[in-house]
């Protein structure tokens, strides 16, 4: 007889399922944005487990009871919570997740001390009330009976919460996470090793994931593509997700390496996008344009001119750690004589052309190139709007010049859509595929 209720309720070796639920009522009231629920469902994933619900809810002991209720009933393999836990009065998750699965809080006297012992660190310069802190202690320290304590990266320890029968029938596994992303994240490896986490991670197998980014495709006709495939394989078994994001298409196909259905609809969508969009594919693994340009740069220099960017080049190049490896320096030249004084854009040129123009960018990038000595520079300028636009150049036409010391260039002129804000990110986005096109000759 199978030892795991949730295998005898399906009757099958099913792929493990999981429902997230984060709490905190700032998140309803949209000052925060939720940055717990995706990481959780990317990483649950990852190791083999289908989260079928990402539900938010408030600081209030009904609406989290009515959450894991409902994700029971659902008949979910596991919850995990984030948020709720700590020593203030509505940090009510671990009492709520011990009514549900029917297991009375118990004090767990070894982290009584561990979380002690972190409070006590701050505890005289902040000058915190001794009795107070003793609560707030103890309260941080109440365990549902049978669970493990997971070890804080705050002060919240989580916990980790058997399957079993409940109060109202079967409950699934619960993991109870903190609600700063930090703490969170910083928990998650000895999350996944605690008891409850083992006994579910073996009965899963990892999906085959395949992460297609593409640059300068649309939506729709990813969209069209996908039709013409499923007019002649069936789709069905295959997971197929595609979002635009950072002005980047992103398709993910995800499939459980055991179906050989899903394999076949796999390799038909691939080799269609191959066949209509191969050309705009750079990365197959996922890697986003910051990841590949730091590869692509790894003992070459580059140095930015940026004008209507304001410098925003200069701060996503320099953004990973050892960016000071290859990124010698950037210029905003804002105004003509900037572009005159610092970069030695020719007067005669932008009388001539304008700064807004082909030739400017040519030149901005040729002066970044002589200042820095660099290996490739890259010049934007444009009009972001909302005003200063012209027939000849509206809001949102931008000219970019990417150059190499070598005599090689790479320059588009295009007129891009959006707002203000759009403008100056897809200028960004746009440089960079740029400079990832001169560097790799595709």
């Amino acid at each position: 007889m199978s030892l795991d209720p949730a295998a005898e309720r399906t009757g099958a070796q099913r792929a493990p399922t999981a429902g997230i639920v984060a709490t905190g009522s700032e998140l309803l009231a949209g000052r925060v944005h939720d940055a717990n629920g995706p990481w959780l469902a990317e990483q649950l994933g990852e190791l083999g487990i289908d989260v079928t619900h990402i539900l938010l809810v408030g600081d209030r002991s009904d609406e989290m009871e009515s959450a894991l209720r409902f994700l029971a009933g659902a008949g979910v393999d596991l919850v995990v919570t984030s948020g709720g836990l700590g020593p203030t009065a509505d940090d009510l998750t671990a009492a709520v997740v011990a009514e549900v699965t029917g297991r009375p809080l118990e004090l767990d006297e070894h982290m009584e001390k561990v979380v002690g012992d972190i409070i006590a660190r701050f505890a005289d310069r902040l000058r915190w009330d001794a009795d107070a802190l003793a609560e707030a202690n103890r309260k941080q320290a109440m365990v549902p009976r049978g669970a493990t304590a997971i070890p804080p990266v705050g002060t919240a320890p989580g916990l980790s919460v058997p399957s079993g029968e409940g109060p109202h029938g079967y409950r699934p596994a619960v993991l109870v996470l903190p609600g700063p992303p930090r703490e969170l994240r910083g928990m998650w490896d000895d999350a996944l090793a605690t008891a409850p986490l083992q006994a579910l991670l073996a009965r899963t197998a990892p999906f085959d994931e395949t992460h297609l980014r593409l640059f300068g495709v649309p939506e729709s006709e990813i969209a069209a593509t996908l039709r013409a495939v499923g007019e002649h394989i069936d789709l069905a078994p295959l997971e197929i997700t595609t979002c635009l994001r950072d002005f980047t298409l992103e398709v993910d196909l995800r499939r459980r390496p055991d179906d050989a259905a899903a394999r076949a609809a796999h390799d038909a969508v691939v080799a269609e996008i191959d066949a209509r969009h191969g050309r705009a594919i750079f990365s197959r693994t996922g890697e986003t344009i910051d990841e590949i340009l730091f590869g692509l740069l790894a003992g070459r220099t580059i140095a930015t001119a940026e004008s209507c960017t304001g410098g925003l080049l200069a701060g996503r190049l320099t953004a990973p750690a050892g960016a000071s490896a290859h990124v010698q320096g950037g210029i905003v030249s804002y105004s003509n004589e900037a572009k005159e004084h610092l970069l030695g854009v020719p007067h005669d040129v932008i009388e001539a052309h304008g700064a807004v123009s082909p030739e400017a960018a040519h030149a901005m990038a040729g002066g970044a190139i002589e200042r820095f000595g660099v290996d490739v520079a890259v010049a934007i300028s444009g009009v972001a709007g909302p005003g200063g636009g012209t027939a000849e150049k509206p809001v949102g036409y931008v000219c970019f010049s990417v150059r190499t010391a070598d005599g090689r260039e790479i320059a588009r002129d295009p007129v891009l859509p959006g707002d203000r804000g759009d403008v100056r990110e897809r200028s960004v986005v746009l440089a960079m595929h740029l400079v990832r096109r001169v560097l790799t000759d595709r």
